[in-house]
């Protein structure tokens, strides 16, 4: 696939299926409650997309003796396009959206407390005015579902809704900018000078290679990746029939193993413990590093013993130490740990790209280097050209859209200090996620820390002016909370595809011009829905009760503002300190058997769920390599890669079966 060029009509392709996608999901996932399109970091539908795609260019080559409509690396950018534009559609963005904007008009006469509190020191412009549309939202349309949907588009109160989602366009696409111009500059470090590894992106990269090698018939009929496909089939085609069919027996892939454990003691960490069994995840964890696959479920366990250790020592923390709840998945101080985990592993891929990021600085105030190389003040000549060095649009733009969030964050009522660390612990959490989903193979991914919660733990609600918490709150909702299904991974494997792209300059402005449009879609889509169904009738009951969540918090802190928490701050520090050990030992000794990125998840539900995944593919890595060699793994990754190709078709299955009976069997119950 090297040296392939990519045809406008792959994007056009790309990006028109993408915006169909993101058109559909409201519909399908909000009101249906269907499988959903997208939830994950390996969306179901834009894969069962692609598969069909690959079939059908692999056919047309075959039957036309010419080649392929579509070449495997176009199709690869096909699906990147349609995984961007379903990460916005609902989950990563829409899902919870018109709640958020709508939760202080709506409940305001319902006895909370909270929305006295917070609405006084929360923009005007961030929220419809309108009490009669935001009631009309919540109860649909009169007649609402027996209007076509242009009718329906027709009828929404636009007037009331123009002001504050225009206003939040700005935040989600400079948040968007940012994202994009940060993968642009820092790709070629993760890809070329760090060769990460991207295990999400080898089983299309497979098939791709397979297209464009000519051997597709040769893929398809590997007696490895037919035996995946038929147990991974086979499992949800007997799950699926017990769902329509509750007479048939069901095969169970949740075990509760914490019962075998005690609930005090050395192991009460354990009590808890479940067994969740996803053939698809255990094929990712496969084809992981053993490092990280080792990691992952290892470090998951030690801090399942941690906390007994905690117990019987008698050191437990209790929780109303905390004061509120450390973002949407830890809850104990001892979890606080990953705040200080993530900072510093945030500055080790800062000193890992301090060469690559030099040479961009150098290029972008310097452009002749890219022509003639530049010598620094030590005399050291240093080689920079084109295809080492990010474009300087990657570092302006970083800064530009970096420094408009700030004024964005400035102009509506947060501090100065605010205003400046906020961004700056967004761009750290969405980096660092970026990493943990790219090179850990993570298709399903819960983020642990919210990145207010270290601002938070370290300088008290007073840090974000008067009533500037409630707003720090609302943005880390909006766009920098729920990383199920999140932008900025989409755009790092992107630009690992384009590395096999001559023309890859192309690509990020496909990008952008995808993410524009899909945030036009999804505000256009999602508002439809809701208008002619009612939100109180759409599956948005987490989405709801979140949200209620996050401004009772809110409230709680306008109302009795908190200090810097000194709980929280220690095991900050000893986070910090536990992953400065284990970068320095990963980073100094090839020998050192952990990754550091195990320990960023060691708590939280990511682990929770696939922590037995991990431990069975890392299980058959080994084994594979250890007694089998390179050989075996060759063969044998195609077993682990039916797996995946298995449950992702069925889960395309189900979907549109649930889209004609309106019952769906999901394959991916997360």
């Amino acid at each position: 696939m090297k040296g392939s060029v990519v045809r406008l009509r792959a994007v056009l392709l790309g990006m028109a299926l993408g915006l169909g996608l993101c058109v559909l999901a409201p519909y399908n996932n909000g009101y249906l409650g269907n499988a959903p399109l997208g939830g994950s970091h390996f969306p179901m539908a834009p894969f069962f997309i692609a598969v069909w795609l690959f079939a059908f260019s692999a056919f047309a080559a075959w039957a036309r003796k010419r080649p392929a409509p579509l070449s495997g690396v176009e199709l690869l950018v096909v699906w990147v396009l349609m995984v961007l534009c379903t990460g916005i559609g609902y989950g990563g963005l829409v899902e919870s959206l018109l709640v958020n904007l709508t939760a202080p008009l709506r409940f305001a006469k319902d006895g909370y407390a909270w929305t006295e509190a917070v609405r006084p020191f929360l923009p005007h412009a961030w929220f419809p005015q309108d009490a009669e549309a935001v009631r009309t939202l919540y109860n649909g349309l009169a007649g609402g579902r027996n209007m076509s949907w242009p009718e329906v588009l027709r009828s929404l109160p636009w007037s009331a809704w123009v002001l504050p989602l225009a206003t939040w366009a700005v935040f989600i696409l400079l948040a968007y900018g940012l994202m994009l111009c940060a993968t642009n500059l820092f790709s070629r470090q993760w890809v070329v000078n760090e060769r990460v590894n991207f295990p999400l992106l080898r089983v299309p990269t497979v098939m791709a290679e397979a297209l464009d090698q000519q051997k597709a018939a040769a893929f398809w009929t590997n007696k490895y990746l037919l035996w995946g496909i038929f147990l991974a089939a086979g499992l949800h085609a007997v799950k699926g029939w017990s769902f329509y069919n509750p007479a048939v027996p069901d095969i169970p892939t949740l075990v509760l193993a914490g019962p075998y454990f005690p609930k005090y003691g050395l192991f009460s960490g354990f009590h808890k413990l479940t067994i969740y069994i996803f053939p698809a995840f255990i094929g990712f964890a496969f084809l992981t590093t053993r490092q990280i696959s080792f990691s992952m479920w290892f470090f998951h366990f030690l801090a399942m013993l941690f906390f007994g250790i905690l117990a019987v020592t008698g050191l437990q923390v209790p929780e109303s130490s905390l004061g509120v709840l450390l973002g949407q998945d830890i809850f104990l101080p001892e979890e606080a740990q990953l705040l200080g985990s993530w900072l510093v592993f945030f500055l080790f891929l800062l000193f890992l790209a301090r060469r690559h990021i030099r040479d961009a600085v150098v290029c972008a105030v310097r452009p002749v280097c890219l022509a003639a190389g530049w010598m620094s003040e030590e005399g050291e000549i240093s080689e920079i050209s084109e295809q080492t060095a990010p474009a300087p649009w990657s570092l302006w733009g970083s800064l530009a859209a970096l420094g408009g969030m700030m004024l964005w964050c400035w102009w509506y009522g947060l501090s100065l200090g605010a205003s400046v660390l906020l961004p700056l612990s967004f761009f750290l959490v969405m980096l660092v996620a970026a990493r943990i989903i790219c090179q850990g193979g993570l298709a399903y991914f819960v983020l642990s820390p919210g990145p207010t919660d270290g601002l938070l733990a370290g300088f008290g609600s007073g840090f974000f002016g008067r009533g500037g918490i409630a707003a720090a709150a609302v943005m880390q909702k909006v766009l920098f909370l729920d990383l199920r299904e999140s932008v900025m991974p989409t755009l790092m494997h992107g630009s690992k595809v384009g590395e096999q792209v001559v023309n890859r300059r192309m690509l990020p402005w496909a990008f952008a011009a995808t993410l524009v449009l899909a945030v036009v879609a999804a505000f256009a889509s999602m508002l439809a829905v809701g208008y002619r169904f009612g939100l109180r009738d759409l599956k948005l009951d987490t989405a709801t009760t979140t949200v209620l969540a996050m401004y009772e918090n809110a409230g709680r802190l306008v109302q009795a503002p908190v200090d810097p928490n000194n709980w929280v701050i220690t095991f900050a520090v000893v986070g910090a300190g536990v992953m400065l050990l284990l970068v320095l030992m990963y980073y100094r000794f090839p020998w050192w058997p952990l990754h550091p990125l195990g320990y960023l998840l060691a708590y939280g539900s990511t682990m929770k769920i696939l922590w037995f995944s991990f431990f069975v593919g890392w299980l058959c890595n080994n084994l594979c390599l250890r007694y089998g060699g390179t050989s075996l793994f060759n063969r044998l990754r195609f077993l682990f890669i039916g797996l995946v190709v298995g449950e992702f078709l069925m889960g395309g299955v189900f979907a549109v079966l649930g889209l004609i009976t309106g019952q769906s069997y999901h394959v991916f119950p997360l």
